[in-house]
């Protein structure tokens, strides 16, 4: 008897096939888009079964984490950066909640300074809701996790906002863009029930299995509208500036299968205090800068020393990140701004998970927690 040997579908990034999906997937289809497969597919130059089974292998595998159409959530809800002054025998504790217990809690990183005592260990990004407070919010947390004090964040200007690991791996120290980034500042939109009805279909994980050519039809029916109206919907939201992008997410705060997979293993949030009345020129000028991934203007205060311009870089070894970051440093000063503080805070335990936004969530969830 003859035996049937099967395929067995790559799913490193490091292969070919999959690194061309990717530097696509990761962060260039942008908007609403009706076959983002397709468009995949065309701009890496690939049959569309051939990206549908690789990004469903490697979804399957853990590679890819999740897939998704992001939104600009800064345009749905509060939305914020926070510091936590919380002592260190609490943190993992306090790691553990956030990351579980609080779905409007997105990133959740435990974060090491280059430079000085680090009272500030923990670091979350936290979106409420239009309609509900902030501020609230952070006082049930910081009860539940036992933490000091915190910072809110929020983000007065916004002068990147990417993903990109793959086309990052071969950049070159320095490497930047012609012309500075732009800067936009964050305007809440108001939504009907309908406009939320294909939102909150929208932005949900897909499965692997759900990964096709067809694969609006689905969030269609789940939201109770034919297809042709969810599309209207959905392109009304990207032109109301409240969707991102189509993305694939890789894997690359943990080891999926051989841990040589780990796609980066050192991240820095940079921080820098420009002078005042600067750091929207600052801000767009470090927004050049190819290895960045974020970049905004957030003040801190005098307890994290005044910074007001934020960025985050990922790469596979902290010398090259530092390096980057050296590189930035030398083109603050070089190009007249100057900078009057920096220091880098490295990433350790993270748990990186997207905000729930809907209303409908956070008064459920709030009611159950006595916050309402």
């Amino acid at each position: 008897m003859t035996a049937i040997l099967e395929t067995v579908v790559p799913t490193s990034p490091k292969d070919e096939i999959n690194r061309a999906i990717l530097e696509v997937s990761e962060d260039q289809i942008k908007g609403f888009v009706r076959n983002p497969m397709g468009e995949i597919a065309r701009r890496a130059d690939l049959p569309v079964e051939t990206v549908i089974e690789r990004i469903q292998a490697m979804l399957t595998s853990g590679v890819v984490r999740r897939v998704r159409q992001t939104l600009l959530a800064t345009n749905l809800a509060q939305g914020a950066l926070i510091a936590w002054k919380i002592s260190h025998d609490k943190l993992d504790a306090a790691f553990e909640f956030l990351s579980k217990e609080d779905p409007f809690s997105g990133h959740v990183v435990i974060r090491n300074t280059e430079f000085g005592e680090n009272f500030w260990p923990l670091w979350t990004t936290i979106k409420v809701p239009s309609g509900f407070s902030l501020e609230k919010h952070c006082d049930y947390l910081r009860e539940q996790i036992g933490a000091e004090k915190y910072r809110i964040m929020p983000a007065l200007r916004q002068f990147l906002l990417g993903v990109g690991h793959m086309r990052r791996k071969k950049m070159e120290v320095g490497e930047k863009s012609d012309k500075p980034a732009m800067d936009m500042s964050p305007a809440i939109v108001e939504l009907d029930d309908r406009d939320w009805k294909v939102l909150i279909a929208l932005k949900r994980d897909f499965k692997p299995e759900e990964i096709s050519i067809d694969l609006w039809a689905g969030r269609a029916l789940e939201a109770g509208l034919p297809l042709a109206e969810f599309f209207e919907v959905a392109e009304s939201l990207d032109k109301r500036g409240v969707i991102g992008r189509f993305s694939t997410f890789l894997e690359h705060t943990k080891p999926v299968g051989d841990s040589s997979e780990r796609l980066s293993s050192f991240n820095g949030l940079f921080h820098w205090a420009v002078p005042k009345g600067k750091e929207i020129e600052a801000g767009r000028e470090i927004g050049r800068f190819a290895i960045l991934t974020h970049a905004y203007w957030r003040d801190t205060g005098p307890e994290l020393n005044n910074v007001n311009i934020m960025a985050v870089a990922h790469g596979e070894t902290k010398e090259q990140v530092m390096a980057h970051k050296a590189a930035i440093d030398q083109y603050l000063i070089d190009s007249g701004i100057g900078l009057d503080y920096t220091n880098v805070y490295g990433g350790g335990r993270a748990e990186i998970k997207p905000s729930e936004v809907a209303p409908s969530v956070y008064r459920e969830w709030a009611v159950k927690r006595g916050l309402l």
